[in-house]
């Protein structure tokens, strides 16, 4: 005997459960500024991605390289939770002042929400006052430690009689990446707070999910599943 499925009428307002919030911050529009500018969020609220860094697109429910740079509210801790969402009131506490992504957000039809998505986006040059020093920086970051030379190096992981090589051009490229933000912070004056959003998350943080195991120092041990 079956057991007639309970029909629920269709949601159409939000219930504060969190989840919206739990699964990551918003991108950030040109709009968004004023928000910024406010002083209702700062740049320690925020992180890079970077162009070519892997990121779950929750339309296509997969993850895949971001065809642009683009700034996030971070998460908290290692978690990808809004850091800006109260986990004890289930609201958030900027809700008078959310970003343009937020108010658009409506898990029960996300037509609003996926008009604008990737445009009009903010990235770090709109953010940061011109002639500041950490903009040669990231300039260097982005020469040096791009998404592009990670996936030519990943490719090559897979080729026979290569890798090692590539392995080794891994652990460089890992040690310059952390070399660069420590240079920030000890020559520019960069304060840690605001790492993630200028240099997005480190390098190793984004190959240890393709099984690449970070040791200390910075190294690279195989064992890759890629």
């Amino acid at each position: 005997m079956q057991i007639p499925l309970i029909k629920r009428p269709p949601r159409d307002h939000c219930t504060r459960c969190g989840t919206c919030c739990r699964a990551g911050g918003p991108a950030l529009h040109r709009e968004d500024i004023a928000i910024l500018l406010a002083g209702h969020v700062g740049h320690r609220h925020l992180v890079t991605i970077r162009a070519g860094e892997p990121v779950f697109d929750p339309f296509a429910e997969a993850v895949r390289p971001s065809p642009q740079e683009m700034i996030k509210v971070r998460g908290r801790g290692g978690e990808w939770t809004c850091c800006l969402y109260d986990e004890k009131t289930s609201s958030c506490t900027i809700y008078e002042h959310r970003f343009l992504e937020c108010r658009l957000l409506k898990c029960w039809d996300p037509a609003e929400l996926a008009e604008v998505a990737g445009r009009d986006l903010l990235v770090r040059a709109d953010l940061i006052n011109p002639g500041d020093p950490v903009l040669e920086l990231i300039e260097l970051h982005e020469q040096e430690c791009s998404y592009q030379k990670v996936e030519e190096l990943w490719a090559r992981l897979s080729t026979k009689g290569e890798e090692a090589e590539a392995l080794a051009a891994l652990r460089e490229l890992l040690r310059r990446d952390l070399a660069i933000r420590l240079l920030a912070t000890r020559e520019v004056g960069l304060a840690e707070e605001y790492e993630l959003f200028i240099f997005g998350r480190p390098l190793f943080k984004v190959l240890e999910p393709r099984g690449l195991k970070v040791f200390a120092h910075g190294e690279l041990k195989g064992g890759c599943t890629g």
